[in-house]
C-alpha cells in the first residue's frame, strides 16, 4: 500500500537544471521563491542542479543560498545532460509535491498555482501543455510539432502531446521514479509510464529571460532519439514494414515490365532494388546499432550522474 502525501500542510520542492544560466540565475530564484512565498505560502525547497556550468552560474546560486536556507545546490563533476539533472534533482527531493521546470523562465514559476490546485484535486501527476511557444523560431516550433505528434503515433504508452519536462509530481510518483536507473534518460516517457492519475494543465511558454539557448539541435535529436528508442517498438519492426513494402514492390516492378516493358529501361529496376533496398538495410543495421550500444552501456553499471558537492 502506497502511503498519500499531505496536500494541504505539504512541502513543495522545485526541481531546477542549470547550464550557464549566470544571466537569468538571481531572476529565476526571485520570481519562483515570490511565486511560492506569496501564492502558495507552502514549506518550500529549491533545489538547483548545477550541470557543469562553465560560468559564473555556480557563484550566482552560492550567494542567492547565503540569503535562503531552503535553496539546495547539487553541483555535478561535469556536464552530465538536462535528463540527468532532473533525475538528481529528483532523487534529493523531500518534499509532498515536486515540481520540474526549467532556469531560462521559458517555463512560468507563475502557473506553480495551477498544478497544485490540479494535484489537490487529487491529480498524482499534473503535466503543464504548451499551447502557445513565443519567442522561438518557426524551425524550433515546427520541429517540436512534428516530433510530439510522431511520438503520440509510434509510442507503446500514451505520451500528452506538447508536453516537455514541466510537471508537478507527487510524491508516490517521485518514489517510483527514482527506482528506474536507465541511463538513456527520457524522463517525461518515464513520468507517464508509472501511471497513476494524471491531468493537463495548459500554458502559454515565454520567452527565455537572458542568455541564449543551450539546447542544440544535436541535444534535442539525442533526446528525441531516447524516446523513441525507450518507448516505441515502431523502429524494431521498421525492417519488417520496409521488407514488406519492397517485396510488393519488386512484384510491382515485375508486373509493369511484363504488362509494358518498353516503358522501362533496362538498367532502371535494377538500380532502384539496389538503392532503396541496399539504403533501408544501412538504416535498420543503424537503428540496431542503437539498441545493441544502449545494452551495453545500460551492462556497464556506471552512476547515472556523479555529485562534486552539494551546498
Amino acid at each position: 500500500m502506497i502511503e498519500q502525501s499531505d496536500r494541504t500542510n505539504y512541502k513543495l520542492s522545485v526541481v531546477i537544471p542549470m547550464f550557464n544560466e549566470e544571466h537569468g540565475a538571481a531572476e529565476c530564484v526571485r520570481r519562483v521563491r515570490e511565486v511560492i512565498t506569496t501564492k502558495l505560502q507552502c514549506r518550500y525547497e529549491l533545489i538547483f542542479v548545477n550541470d557543469g556550468s562553465v560560468d559564473n552560474t555556480l557563484q550566482l546560486l552560492k550567494e542567492e543560498k547565503a540569503k535562503d536556507d531552503n535553496i539546495k545546490i547539487i553541483d555535478f563533476s561535469r556536464n552530465f545532460g538536462h535528463q540527468t539533472a532532473i533525475t538528481a534533482g529528483i532523487d534529493h527531493s523531500t518534499g509532498d509535491a515536486v515540481i520540474i521546470i526549467d532556469g531560462d523562465l521559458q517555463d512560468p514559476p507563475e502557473v506553480f498555482p495551477k498544478l497544485i490546485e490540479k494535484w489537490q484535486e487529487g491529480a498524482d501527476m499534473v503535466h503543464a501543455r504548451r499551447i502557445a511557444r513565443h519567442g522561438e523560431t518557426a524551425r524550433t516550433k515546427l520541429q517540436a510539432a512534428i516530433y510530439y505528434r510522431l511520438m503520440s503515433q509510434i509510442s507503446t504508452i500514451n505520451i500528452p502531446v506538447d508536453v516537455g519536462d514541466f510537471r508537478l509530481m507527487d510524491r508516490i510518483v517521485v518514489n517510483e521514479l527514482r527506482k528506474l536507473k536507465e541511463h538513456r534518460r527520457y524522463v517525461r516517457g518515464l513520468a507517464t509510464w508509472v501511471g497513476f492519475k494524471q491531468t493537463i494543465v495548459d500554458y502559454e511558454r515565454e520567452p527565455r529571460f537572458a542568455g541564449t539557448r543551450s539546447f542544440t539541435f544535436k541535444a534535442s535529436f539525442q533526446l528525441a532519439l531516447a524516446g523513441i528508442i525507450g518507448f516505441a517498438i515502431f523502429p524494431v519492426r521498421l525492417g519488417l514494414y520496409l521488407g514488406t513494402f519492397f517485396v510488393l514492390l519488386g512484384f510491382a516492378c515485375g508486373l509493369l515490365l511484363i504488362l509494358n516493358p518498353d516503358a522501362v529501361k533496362d538498367w532502371a529496376p535494377l538500380v532502384m532494388t539496389v538503392l532503396i533496398v541496399g539504403g533501408s538495410q544501412l538504416f535498420c543495421t543503424g537503428i540496431m546499432g542503437e539498441y545493441l550500444y544502449l545494452i551495453v552501456d545500460e551492462s556497464r553499471g556506471r552512476p547515472l550522474y556523479i555529485v562534486k558537492q552539494i551546498y
